[in-house]
């Protein structure tokens, strides 16, 4: 991974973190929000490809985190 798209998936984790705990808004519709008015298209199609290129391991590591986040707000908010 090159240091821009560290970058970009440092961002994409703080982005991430603020809308979590939120409860007025649904997590992942506002991370889409805040990517789609202020990342750059060249930016939302980089964090796209740094995911891809990542190993097929690492990319399940991924799979298995989203689940996870989407249970825990699935029993959080029922």
């Amino acid at each position: 991974m090159s240091s821009h798209d560290g970058k970009l998936v440092m961002m994409a984790n703080q982005i991430g973190k603020f809308f979590a705990p939120q409860k007025t808004v649904d997590p992942v519709a506002g991370i889409a929000d805040h990517l789609e008015k202020f990342w750059d298209p060249r930016m939302r199609s980089a964090i796209i490809e740094a995911t891809l290129r990542q190993s097929r391991e690492a990319r399940l590591e991924i799979l298995r985190s989203m689940l996870s986040a989407i249970r825990l707000f699935a029993a959080l908010h029922g």
